[in-house]
Order: C-alpha cells, then sequence, then structure tokens
C-alpha cells in the first residue's frame, strides 16, 4: 500500500460534511423534479464537468482490462447502486428516516465481512465502537422519523442501497487500484449516467422545473458530494481500514440534521442529541488508532 498523502487526516471531517449536506441539498432540487430524472441530470453535470477536466489534464485511464472491470464495478456498486436503491425507496414511500435507517447499518456489515472479503481484522474494541455508533444512529433517526408508509417494495429497495454501498465499499479495499481521481470519477460517473438515463424515461414523466433551487442542488450535489466527496471515501478506503472508514456512515444522520435545522429551520428533537452523543463516541473508538 502507498504512502497515505498529507491532506487524508483532514479527508474524514470533509467527507462527512460534504456527504450528509447531499441530503439537505438533495431535498431542494427534488422539489422540482422526480427522483430518477434529477440524478439522470445530476451525473449528466458529473460527466461533462470531468470531461473538461480530462481534456484538460490527460490523465491515465485503466491500463488494463482488470482495472476497467474494477473502477466499473465501484462505479455500480456506489455511485448506480447506492443512489438508485435510496431514491427508490423513497419513491416507493418509505420516510427518509425509515432508508436512514437501513443505510447506517453499513459499518456494522463491514465489520462482519471485513475479515473474509478484504481480510482485516475487527478487534472487540473496534466491535464495542460499531455498536455505540448504529446505537447513536438508532436514538437519533426513530426520535426524529415521522410516520410514514413502510413497504416491502421500500424495505427491498433500501436494503438494496445498503449492500451496493457496503459491497463497493469492500471491493474497492480488496481490489482498488490507484488511479487519477479524474479517470476514476469519469468512469463510475458515467456508469451512473447510463443507468439513471434510461430508468428515468422508463419509469418517470421526465418533469423538471428549471428553478434557482433546482440548479443549485444539481451543481453543489455534481460538484461536492459526486466529485469531492466520492474522491475522499475511496481515498480513505484505499489508504485505511474499511470497518474503520465505514462507520463515519453512523455520524451521516445526525450531522444531517443539524445541516438541515441551521439551512431548513427544521427542528431537531430533543431525544436526538443522546444518539449524536452516542454515535460520537462510537466514531471516536473506532477510528482512534
Amino acid at each position: 500500500m502507498s504512502a497515505p498523502p498529507r491532506w487524508i487526516g483532514a479527508a474524514p471531517y470533509l467527507f462527512l460534511l460534504m456527504w450528509s449536506s447531499g441530503f439537505v441539498f438533495g431535498k431542494l432540487g427534488l422539489r422540482d423534479t422526480d427522483p430518477l430524472t434529477f440524478l439522470a441530470l445530476r451525473y449528466a453535470i458529473v460527466v461533462a464537468i470531468q470531461l473538461g477536466a480530462f481534456a484538460v489534464l490527460r490523465p491515465a485511464l485503466p491500463r488494463s482490462l482488470r482495472a476497467w472491470r474494477n473502477v466499473v464495478v465501484v462505479g455500480l456498486l456506489m455511485q448506480a447502486g447506492y443512489f438508485c436503491g435510496v431514491f427508490l425507496s423513497l419513491r416507493a414511500g418509505m420516510t427518509a428516516g425509515s432508508v436512514a435507517l437501513v443505510t447506517s447499518q453499513q459499518p456494522i456489515l463491514v465489520g462482519l465481512l471485513a475479515p473474509l472479503v478484504a481480510r482485516e481484522r475487527v478487534d472487540t474494541r473496534r466491535w464495542a465502537g460499531l455498536v455505540l455508533g448504529v446505537s447513536g444512529a438508532c436514538v437519533v433517526i426513530l426520535a426524529g422519523a415521522p410516520g410514514g408508509v413502510i413497504t416491502p417494495g421500500g424495505v427491498a429497495l433500501a436494503i438494496l442501497a445498503l449492500l451496493s454501498m457496503t459491497a463497493g465499499t469492500l471491493w474497492e479495499k480488496r481490489h482498488g487500484e490507484a488511479l487519477h481521481p479524474v479517470s476514476a470519477n469519469l468512469v463510475q460517473c458515467a456508469v451512473a449516467l447510463a443507468v439513471f438515463a434510461p430508468l428515468a424515461l422508463w419509469l418517470e414523466p421526465l418533469r423538471v422545473h428549471w428553478s434557482a433551487g433546482l440548479w443549485v442542488s444539481l451543481l453543489y450535489l455534481a460538484l461536492v458530494n459526486s466529485i469531492v466527496a466520492m474522491t475522499l471515501l475511496l481515498a480513505m478506503i484505499r489508504h485505511g481500514e474499511a470497518s474503520r472508514v465505514s462507520a463515519l456512515f453512523f455520524l451521516v444522520p445526525p450531522v444531517t440534521a443539524l445541516i438541515a435545522f441551521a439551512l431548513l429551520g427544521e427542528p431537531v428533537p430533543v431525544l436526538a442529541w443522546p444518539g449524536m452523543a452516542l454515535a460520537a463516541a462510537g466514531i471516536h473508538v473506532v477510528m482512534r488508532r
């Protein structure tokens, strides 16, 4: 494994802020379009930006069939599979809190599978941190989750998102190779666009109301979420342990709640604060070397 870059120490904090704020900007954008149409527009913008960067920088593309396979698989799992499962489960009637509760179980699943797939050892101390993290995430979500429709299809799609992100994390840890971020993002986001564009044409009326809020949401998610945050995530996985990096997802629901409170005025329930403290304690235990 190559030596980690100097900025990798700040990557968890930047990733957590960018990934969590993405849910808030996504909520803003979905006021003016349907989920799959929104995702197709988002990835069309990302691919256009990456093509421009690729033309200027001329970074190396994957040099072997194995390298192409790896980057395409990660794109299918972490870009297309995860976001497709999340947004379609919301479309099926699941509440955002219910979907977050399912997908926030990723660190536990990674902890169970990492010894087998990524050849990592998850010790007792880290398991204690994972349990603290999942407990805190559940408290936060259940404290503020409104009653909603729980359908078998919606649950299945949320589980698809969970499995996709988990599989992508473990695949990148086991098979990922050093590749220029522009090349990796271009290929992975092109794969996602190839998935979302046909699904939007098939399942949705392509309703789009071009508003300032929609443009802000699309540009923020394209630049910050799909490019910068995903680059940070893949770098952390490549230079660290999958179970430790995945534990960051425990803090996504609490941080999202705080950002939504600050930007959208959504209240944070009193019972959510102890859950945030539990999640933060779990992250501290897992991330501490």
